[in-house]
């Protein structure tokens, strides 16, 4: 890891607006490893982000993409919370969307574009490519990453041919990227252990790391790097919505919880009021339900309402600062050092 980042440091690509490329570009310059987030945007919007990567750094930097997952849904239960939905609609003064399956359509396009820029880094999220796609971008110059959540997706990602694995443990804030069921959530460095018994290939931890000593002790039980997501949402730098920034710094709320209220695919945030009322009754529904609740946490946003907005967070959150990129990454660094 140490010839694409200098300081083992990894920003985590984090869609939805917050990874915008003043934020990546600043990690990079640091000495780390920014990532942009494919993610939620069409192939044009990507496109743009890669070329204003380059005017802005020339060291390595990364593009995280969302795998395609075709699930079934059970349509009843997607009726059901749609009716149950109505309840926030109507509070807010808003509509419920309608469900869709549109999981990245420009999926192919996405890839000729990383391949076009030869985009030093291309991490995965959601699922593992088949081995011809990880070939191809191999064979163009770039380091292919494969986030897992369990052992038995890490094997899946190995016989892939990734060059790392990116071990996503419990405790991170955002979608879970479970792409093979489970009935464990492991904390990371349980992951981090068993991972590291079968392969000797590079491992990224992520999982509520926040500071230098949280990096060092990954790094001490067998990471190469650690990736960090929710120490970088209150930088200026950041696309993060002042409400996400605000709640996170004032600390509004006490905890972080996983649910698939928002969106369908369960998620770390933190726990709201619409947390607590949609937890239990939202169905594995990915992306429908992230487009039925768009207008509800849109509207929550804009009127400033952390209740009925998905606010992501990993455990960590109590230690975010509000400074800019850089310096976030040199006091890990100096932490680090201690």
């Amino acid at each position: 890891m140490e010839d694409i980042c200098k300081y083992l440091i990894v920003q985590a690509p984090m869609a939805g607006g917050v990874s915008t490329p003043k934020l990546a570009a600043a990690v990079s310059n640091s000495g780390g490893l920014g990532f942009l987030a494919a993610g939620y945007k069409s192939a044009r919007e990507l496109e743009q982000e890669i070329i204003e990567m380059h005017s802005l750094t020339k060291k390595p930097f990364g593009v995280n993409l969302f795998v395609p997952t075709n699930e079934k849904v059970a349509v009843d239960a997607l009726d059901c919370y749609q009716k149950e939905l109505l309840k926030a609609a109507e509070y807010l003064e808003c509509q419920v969307d309608i469900p869709k399956n549109d999981d990245d359509d420009e999926w192919n396009a996405k890839l000729d574009i990383i391949q076009k820029h030869r985009v030093p880094a291309v991490s995965f999220t959601f699922g593992c490519p088949d081995r011809e796609i990880v070939a191809s971008l191999k064979g163009i110059g770039s380091r292919v990453f494969v986030t897992i959540t369990t052992p038995q997706e890490a094997e899946v990602a190995l016989r892939a041919g990734a060059d790392a694995l990116c071990l996503q443990g419990i405790e991170a804030g955002g979608h879970r990227s479970t792409f093979l069921e489970s009935s464990v959530d492991y904390p990371l460095m349980k992951l981090l252990k068993e991972v590291r018994s079968i392969t000797k290939k590079p491992l990224i931890a992520a999982g509520g790391l926040m500071t230098g000593s949280d990096i060092k002790r990954v790094l001490q039980e067998g990471a190469s790097a650690a990736q960090l997501g929710t120490a970088f949402i209150c930088c200026p730098e950041s696309g993060a919505s002042a409400l996400h920034k605000e709640s996170i710094l004032q600390k509004r709320f006490n905890e972080t919880g996983v649910t698939r209220a928002f969106t369908g695919k369960r998620a770390r945030g933190f726990v709201n009021a619409f947390f607590i009322s949609y937890d239990k009754s939202a169905p594995s529904a990915y992306p429908h339900i992230h487009y039925m609740t768009k207008p509800i946490r849109a509207k929550a946003t804009q009127m400033n309402n952390p209740e009925y907005t998905s606010l992501w967070a990993g455990t960590g959150f109590t230690l975010a600062k509000k400074l800019p990129a850089h310096l976030i990454v040199e006091e890990l660094v100096q932490e680090l050092n201690e």
